[in-house]
C-alpha cells in the first residue's frame, strides 16, 4: 500500500534556465550539469520510498522529452502556470486525496529518510515543512483532512520571507511539524559550503575546493 504522493518540482537542467545565480559564478553551463546531477541524487532518494512517485515538469512542453533525465517508475505531470504557489497547488489538487509531499531538487542533504519522516508526520499533523536556511522551504507537505485555500495566497517568492508568509497562509488551528533545517545550492557560496556533500550524493563531479564543477555534457531530449 502507498503512503501517499510524493511530487518532485523540477525545471529541465538547460543551461541559462537553471542555477542562473550560480551560473554567473561558474558558468551556465557547468551550474545545468551540477543541476543535472543533483536532480539525479534527489530522484534516487525519492525513489526509495512506498509513496506514489510524481515528477512534475517545468517548461510543461518537456514533459515527454529528456528521457535520459527522467527516469522510469515515476509519473510525469506539467507544472502549470502562474506563481509557484498556484503551480504547486494545482499538482496537489491533481492527485487524489490523501497525504502529499512537495520537494525539489535545490537540497542536496535531502535523503529518503526525510520524506518518510513527512508522510510519518503527516499522520497525526496538517502539515509539515523542511525549512532551509535562506527562510525557504525544501519541503511541503499536507494531510489533507481540511482546507487551507489561502495557503500560497501572499507568499513573497525566493525571498527570506517565503516560509513564514506561507504558514501565515494556514488556517487557524493547522497542526503544523518542522523537518530539520537544509541549505539550498544557489549559489557560490553555497557550493563552496557543500562541495564534500554534493560529492557524496552525487559523485566526483565537485572540485576539492567547492567553486567549480568538472565539464560535463547534457544529452538533449
Amino acid at each position: 500500500m502507498t503512503r501517499g504522493a510524493l511530487i518532485v518540482f523540477l525545471k529541465v537542467p538547460k543551461a541559462g534556465r537553471v542555477k542562473t545565480r550560480l551560473g554567473r559564478d561558474i558558468g551556465m553551463g557547468r551550474a545545468a550539469a551540477l543541476f543535472r546531477h543533483m536532480i539525479a541524487a534527489t530522484l534516487a532518494e525519492a525513489a526509495k520510498g512506498r509513496w506514489r512517485k510524481i515528477i512534475a515538469i517545468d517548461p510543461p512542453t518537456e514533459v515527454f522529452g529528456w528521457r535520459a533525465v527522467w527516469p522510469a517508475g515515476f509519473e510525469r505531470l506539467a507544472q502549470g502556470r502562474g506563481s509557484l504557489g498556484e503551480r504547486m497547488k494545482a499538482a496537489m489538487g491533481a492527485v487524489p486525496k490523501g497525504p502529499v509531499v512537495i520537494i525539489g531538487a535545490d537540497a542536496p542533504g535531502l535523503r529518503a529518510g526525510h520524506i518518510a519522516r513527512a508522510f510519518a508526520a503527516l499522520g497525526h499533523a496538517d502539515a509539515v515543512f523542511g525549512p532551509a536556511e535562506d527562510g525557504g522551504y525544501w519541503l511541503i507537505g499536507l494531510a489533507r483532512r481540511r482546507p487551507a485555500p489561502e495557503l500560497f495566497a501572499d507568499v513573497r517568492w525566493s525571498s527570506p520571507h517565503a516560509l513564514a508568509d506561507t504558514l501565515a497562509g494556514l488556517p487557524p488551528g493547522f497542526r503544523t511539524v518542522f523537518l530539520p533545517i537544509l541549505r539550498d545550492l544557489d549559489d557560490a557560496d553555497d557550493l563552496a559550503m557543500m562541495g564534500p556533500l554534493l560529492r557524496s550524493a552525487s559523485g566526483r563531479f565537485v572540485e576539492a575546493r567547492g567553486r567549480g564543477v568538472e565539464p560535463a555534457r547534457l544529452a538533449d531530449p
